[in-house]
């Protein structure tokens, strides 16, 4: 009870004599939170490329997966180098599954293009290629090049 009580008188005496001291001399009740904060910051770890990429930034920058592979890859897949697997039909619209050498599976639509043509026609049993030249030579008149599903994969 005694220490309390002039730890009480003491702690009166300080905040009175600190309110008799100009406003320069008062000293500022620094926020806590703040000062962690700060501590914080200048703490963390920064990282300098200098020169090289920045291993957090986005590879594909917002594009999708599929845009990247339909751009990049179908454009080196030539009709003659590629398989049918299958032929999937989603709300009246086909979609061609087709593979390369290494086995990897594409999907594609009427239209996408290859390496030395496109996609003219899917149906049920077929794919339809409009091939437009070959070897990087273009073609006096466009072939078209059919590829079926055998019948017993059906």
């Amino acid at each position: 009870m005694k220490k309390t009580t002039v730890l009480l008188i003491a702690l009166g005496l300080f905040c009175g004599a600190s309110s008799l001291l100009s406003p320069q001399e008062q000293t500022q009740v620094v926020d806590p939170e703040k000062e962690i904060l700060s501590d914080l910051r200048s703490t963390l770890p920064t990282y300098d490329p200098a020169g090289r990429r920045d291993p957090f930034k986005n590879l594909l920058a917002g594009k999708e997966i599929k845009e990247k592979i339909a751009g990049a890859d179908a454009l080196q897949l030539s009709i003659d180098d590629i398989n049918l697997i299958g032929i999937v039909k989603y709300k009246k619209k086909f979609t061609a599954i087709l593979s390369v050498p290494q086995g990897f599976p594409y999907y594609f639509e009427v239209g996408d293009k290859l390496a030395d043509g496109f996609i003219l026609a899917i149906n049920e049993r077929q794919v339809i290629f409009r091939k437009i030249n070959e070897r990087g030579i273009p073609l006096t008149k466009p072939k078209d090049v059919v590829k079926e599903i055998n019948p017993e994969e059906r």
